[in-house]
């Protein structure tokens, strides 16, 4: 701690951006603990970093500055790897053998089908290219994939084709991803037709998992999805923010932790 206490303002704000571009949210009291300065020091920090659009000012924290631009595929498969490998296994580990599932676009969802090749019989409708490919080597599994229109940059498909085959079927679980989640509760997204296919996919799951590594807090994007109150269980690789918990609550959603290989356990 007191190594950090020496530390200039300019070098402190340097490495409160890398703490929150690195988990996303950052409360007040652990900043002011990792650097050993006061509250009031750190509220001064976030203020000023928050002016500049370094980093966006939140009740009793720090989150990553807004963005209206999604980051490229092959960036965002590398980003948190380690992280969405953990959420993976947690998702795959609640799916039980010869379930129907939906899962859609997202470098997240991708490390998820990875995790499911352990299991038997399922049935998996997508929207991913990269998840075909992932799962359609196992002979036990049924693999569908929704026509529409196929982007170049991540192998998604989308499109009015897309939704209305997404709407043929009625399956247990739905798998989605998402770009943000606001501080309100909203699930937002870059793309309004991947979002209709994401609101398609909600609409015929029995049960909704929504996978997100903890960047997705707080984290802006212009394409509103829908509300957490749509989704059954959040499955995401660090405790959020208090504000996050309570919006969870409120929502009456299940909080599953991939904070280490044995966070399998439900959030009360």
């Amino acid at each position: 701690m007191n190594d950090h206490k020496n530390l200039s303002q300019q070098l402190r704000h340097e490495k409160i951006i890398e703490l929150v571009s690195t988990r996303g949210f950052v409360s007040v009291e652990d900043i002011a603990g990792h650097f050993d300065v006061t509250p009031q020091t750190v509220r001064r920090d976030i203020n000023v970093l928050a002016a500049s659009n370094q980093l966006r000012r939140f009740h009793g924290g720090a989150g990553a500055a807004a963005t209206t631009q999604n980051t490229e595929w092959a960036t965002r498969k590398q980003l948190q790897a380690n992280e969405k490998a953990r959420i993976a296994k947690i998702v795959a580990a609640h799916i039980p053998d010869h379930a129907s599932l939906f899962i859609n676009i997202g470098t997240t969802n991708e490390a998820i089908a990875h995790a499911l090749l352990h299991h038997k019989g399922l049935k998996i409708i997508t929207n991913n290219l990269h998840v075909a490919a992932t799962v359609s080597g196992k002979a036990d599994f049924d693999i569908i994939i929704a026509g529409g229109k196929v982007r170049s940059h991540d192998g998604g498909i989308i499109g009015s084709a897309t939704v209305d085959f997404i709407q043929q079927f009625r399956v247990d679980y739905g798998i989605i991803g998402i770009s943000g989640i606001d501080e309100d509760g909203s699930l937002l997204d870059f793309d309004y037709q991947e979002v209709r296919v994401s609101q398609a996919i909600i609409a015929n799951s029995r049960e909704v998992l929504l996978a997100v590594d903890h960047t997705k807090f707080g984290r802006r994007a212009m394409i509103r999805l829908g509300d957490l109150d749509q989704i059954d269980s959040l499955v995401t690789d660090a405790r959020p923010s208090t504000t996050f918990q309570g919006l969870l609550k409120e929502r009456n959603v299940k909080l599953l932790l991939a904070e280490t290989d044995d966070s399998t356990r439900p959030e009360p």
